[in-house]
């Protein structure tokens, strides 16, 4: 454990050459799928995960933000098997990278809400100023909810990238402590990797509710612009 605490979240090379690409191409190689009439119980169990999130995300949401549907269930699964991904041991985490997560945000969100300019201009103006609202204070609340709108792709981004970061910080700390104390205080060392197991369950948790957060965030925005 004598590595850089930070060294997790290097970019990965091999032989000299970025191998973040095919990281990020690696997870949906494990996502099974079947050419067979009868699936067996794993595959049926991830069409029905799909389907329940999917109903989720798009119950709200009219016939033309459905038509999202198949590109926010591929957002999820991208995500929530590259969070997993960097649990392994000796492996690269994708999502803590905030350059990767602001080129998933910035996209999905400018989508949305040139869509929403397009589709119903007046609506969408309308929510930077609310009904009701003083003359006086009407400059002020227009550039506090421009600056909101713009602020969105970049509050997606930091939120996943500080949640996945931190909780591998955590662990990382808590891990070298648990090697350090090993030859020192055996019980001490025993209540310590406790902890870690606990912590590396959390960690799996989080890394699935924070792709469900990111995209039901990336709904919300398309509900507003359709």
């Amino acid at each position: 454990m004598n590595e850089n605490l930070f060294a997790s979240f290097i970019a990965p090379t091999i032989l000299g050459l970025p191998a973040a690409v095919l990281i990020i191409l690696f997870p949906p190689l494990l996502i099974p799928t079947s050419k067979y009439l009868i699936n067996n119980r794993l595959i049926t169990t991830q069409q029905w995960l799909i389907k329940l999130t999917s109903k989720q995300m798009m119950v709200m949401h009219n016939t033309k933000g459905r038509t999202w549907s198949l590109m926010l269930v591929s957002l999820i699964i991208f995500i929530a098997t590259t969070n997993l991904l960097g649990l392994l041991p000796h492996s690269f985490t994708p999502t803590t990278q905030l350059s990767m997560n602001l080129a998933m945000a910035i996209p999905l969100w400018a989508g949305a809400v040139i869509m929403g300019f397009r589709s119903k201009i007046k609506n969408a103006l309308a929510h930077f100023l609310p009904q009701g609202t003083p003359t006086p204070l009407i400059p002020m609340l227009v550039i506090i909810e421009t600056i909101s709108l713009l602020i969105q792709p970049m509050a997606l981004a930091v939120r996943l990238t500080a949640n996945i970061t931190a909780g591998h910080l955590l662990m990382h700390l808590i891990g070298s402590a648990t090697l350090a104390m090993s030859t020192i205080n055996l019980p001490s060392t025993l209540i310590i990797f406790t902890i870690l197991i606990l912590l590396t369950i959390l960690e799996i948790a989080v890394a699935l509710i924070q792709a469900y957060v990111f995209t039901l965030l990336v709904s919300l925005y398309l509900h507003d612009n359709t």
